[in-house]
């Protein structure tokens, strides 16, 4: 196992499944209708909220924004409630899956004793929501998680990665980050991690200069009858992100 990262550090929204676009933004439309309120995020816009990290923070911005005034605490706290019990439906439908090669990932890393930790933006619940739904094996391959809450500061701020890493014991290079978004990619740059970007759905619009800082970038980590693309970074000739590809990330000793 020598080179391997010691740990895998796993975004979510956009990394393990491509919840943005079909899960998250829905369950807002749905929550607006809900309270009876006329607007709709259609994916443009919502490509733009995307760059506000947390959904009570994109609520509270977007009513300041439209009603042009802030909106009580109370009245984001219904709303965020609202959302986080259409995307729980969401995605106990089924309606959300994880990304191609995630699954096989996780498994073999963890077949090989490497620690997986899952650093995200997102509610706790939501996160449970789509591990026991779509991955319900994960108690077995992911020891611990650092969630929107756990956290003063979201991403871009590095605060959930030195949390993880603070929780692992090991030193930034030692960890990898897998990442689809530029608030992700700044935020375990500024922690010092190493990161693997796979662009979603609700990120392949972000400027490249955006994600300079990650080590490589695939369209996805690949399954064998379905090849990843390298996008920048060392080539990968299995067609699937594999321990050994993860370990030609890792800056050298």
């Amino acid at each position: 196992m020598a080179g391997w990262p010691a740990a895998l550090l796993w975004d979510v929204d956009g990394t393990l499944a491509e919840t943005e676009l079909l899960g998250h933004r829905l369950a807002f439309n749905r929550a607006f209708a809900e309270a009876g309120l006329p607007w709709q995020w259609d994916e443009a816009l919502y490509g733009q909220l995307l760059r506000i990290s947390g959904g009570r923070e994109r609520i509270r911005q977007f009513l300041t924004e439209v009603e042009s005034t802030p909106p009580s605490c109370d009245r984001v706290e219904q709303l965020q409630a609202a959302k986080q019990r259409h995307y729980r439906a969401l995605v106990a439908s089924g309606a959300v899956v994880l990304r191609p090669g995630v699954k096989r990932l996780l498994r073999a890393a963890a077949a090989q004793g490497l620690r997986q930790v899952i650093v995200t933006t997102s509610g706790r619940s939501a996160v449970a929501a789509l591990l026991e739904q779509a991955l319900p094996d994960h108690a077995a391959l992911i020891e611990w998680w650092v969630c929107g809450e756990d956290v003063p500061c979201k991403k871009p701020h590095p605060a959930a990665y030195q949390q993880a890493l603070q929780h692992l014991q090991l030193p930034p290079t030692a960890a990898l980050a897998l990442e689809d978004s530029a608030n992700g990619v700044a935020a375990a740059a500024a922690a010092g991690v190493p990161v693997l970007v796979t662009r979603s759905g609700s990120s392949v619009a972000e400027p490249a200069a955006l994600f300079a800082a990650a080590a490589a970038e695939l369209d996805q980590l690949g399954e064998p009858e379905a090849p990843c693309v390298v996008r920048r970074g060392p080539a990968c000739r299995e067609g699937c992100v594999t321990l050994s590809y993860l370990q030609q990330l890792l800056p050298a000793a």
